[in-house]
């Protein structure tokens, strides 16, 4: 993926973003107060070497010595000869290897000081523990480890050079960390979910995601409409719509595909159902019927025809009739609407809707349509499910394919091309349907409504029912 990708993926997961960030951050907070306090107290002793005499090279050689057994000293503070004497001392409820784990050693590096550390969730008993390490650990050292001389006293000495004393503060929880450390987690979950999430998601969202499949022309992008089932012709029923203005922006694109001449007579399909092909050749025809065109539109999809009904045509007869000689063209066409846009319905469904869309009979219907106008166009059945689109499409200039936005797949759209290229019919462009308003997925609709009141899909249909009670 490249920059770009990743920043639309950022922008459209922001809400995911953020919630991961915020349940990071609760996370850490949680943490913080569900915690116990934890303590901590620090004693510190110095080593020193006793010398008989003052000489220079004997207090170097001492101090050497001192150094060379510090290292050595660490680790047995925390063995049971030092620690089983604290326990008994301070009646602690644990055993050494218990009380080893709240103890911490250290000597910094060429010195003769050690460090001993307890830690407890009681202020006081750790400091309690610390100094009695220490004076334990001086015990142990001068009476067990280091052979005394013969006066009784050892040549080891340590010196406590700072008592532990009861901390104020607790040092367990961090709270500030625990936030951070939240914060960082949650939002590297966030954006990595997002990812996730983009990178398994296999439906085409944005014309990027066309532009890796195929290199056809994007002809258009209609705006996604919650009312579109009761809408259906909305180029008809309110041409003001931002979403009307987006089928008039298709039909300009549109006429400049036949630049060079010839037949206007285009199939319109999409790689699976539910897409938005029905409505967008509908809205197509009216919008090209509004320039003064003579337009007929074809229900080329003999299965499941949807157009007439969204135009409120009887479909008893049609294109089958004429297709098997049972009726003339003139008589199974409908004019539509104040211009010259005509509609012919499929009529009944056939049993063999492929062999009749490739017959003979269908180029002469074709052929006699477009001598009598400017455009012809042809709802098709899915490209993926039937090959009546891939049949009916090399009879014409060529073929559109719609896609609708957050539903058709990758791969379906990808196999469709794949499958109509393959049959040798010209794919002219693409039309994205369904494309959402907002957002990085958007098509710049925010230009629509230059001059123009824009008023909500709901509140509109509000209006035009007030009006129709005035009347």
């Amino acid at each position: 993926m490249e920059l770009r990708d990743y920043i639309r993926i950022l922008h459209k997961s922001w809400a995911l973003i953020v919630a991961a960030t915020l349940a990071g951050l609760g996370v850490g907070a949680l943490a913080s107060i569900l915690a116990t306090p934890e303590y901590e107290s620090r004693t510190q002793l110095y080593v020193s070497v006793r010398s008989d005499n003052s000489a220079t090279g004997d207090l170097v050689q001492g101090t050497n010595f001192a150094r060379q057994i510090v290292g050595s000293y660490v680790d047995v503070i925390k063995t049971s000869v030092v620690l089983d004497p604290v326990i008994e001392q301070l009646n602690l409820d644990m055993t050494s290897g218990e009380l080893a784990q709240y103890v911490t050693t250290s000597s910094p590096l060429n010195t003769v000081l050690i460090n001993i550390s307890a830690t407890s969730s009681d202020a006081e008993q750790a400091a309690q523990i610390a100094n009695a390490v220490g004076a334990s650990f001086k015990e142990v050292v001068q009476t067990k480890l280091e052979v005394t001389n013969a006066d009784g006293k050892s040549p080891v000495q340590l010196t406590t050079t700072q008592k532990a004393v009861k901390a104020t503060t607790p040092t367990s929880p961090n709270t500030k960390m625990n936030l951070a450390l939240g914060l960082l987690v949650g939002l590297a979950l966030g954006v990595g979910a997002a990812i996730l999430r983009s990178v398994l998601d296999t439906r085409i969202h944005s014309l990027h995601d066309i532009e890796q499949i195929t290199d056809k022309p994007l002809l258009g992008g209609i705006a996604f409409d919650p009312e579109t089932k009761t809408r259906p012709l909305i180029v008809h029923a309110d041409p003001r719509n931002p979403r009307a203005e987006s089928f008039r922006s298709l039909r300009t694109n549109l006429q400049f595909l036949n630049v060079g001449g010839g037949t206007k007579s285009f199939v319109v399909t999409s790689a699976g159902p539910s897409e938005g092909k029905s409505t967008t050749s509908a809205n197509l025809a009216i919008s090209l019927a509004e320039t003064g065109a003579r337009v007929v539109l074809i229900e080329g999809d003999l299965r499941l025809p949807k157009v007439s009904e969204y135009m409120g045509i009887e479909s008893g007869a049609g294109l089958t009739d004429v297709l098997i000689g049972k009726a003339e063209l003139a008589d199974v066409m409908h004019r539509w609407g104040r211009g010259q846009l005509y509609m012919l319905p499929a009529g009944r469904v056939p049993p063999n809707p492929s062999e009749l869309l490739g017959s003979l009979a269908m180029d002469r219907v074709l052929e006699q349509l477009n001598g009598q106008f400017d455009y012809v166009l042809i709802d098709a059945p899915p490209a993926l499910l039937v090959t009546d689109a891939a049949v009916v499409g090399k009879k014409t200039s060529g073929l559109i394919m719609v896609v609708a936005s957050g539903s058709t797949k990758k791969q379906g759209f990808e196999a469709a091309v794949r499958t109509l290229e393959t049959a040798g019919t010209n794919i002219l462009g693409v039309i994205v349907t369904m494309l959402p308003t907002k957002g990085p997925d958007s098509y710049g609709y925010g230009s629509y409504g230059y001059g123009v009141e824009e008023v909500e899909p709901s509140k509109a249909s509000k209006r035009k029912s007030a009006k129709g009670k005035r009347r």
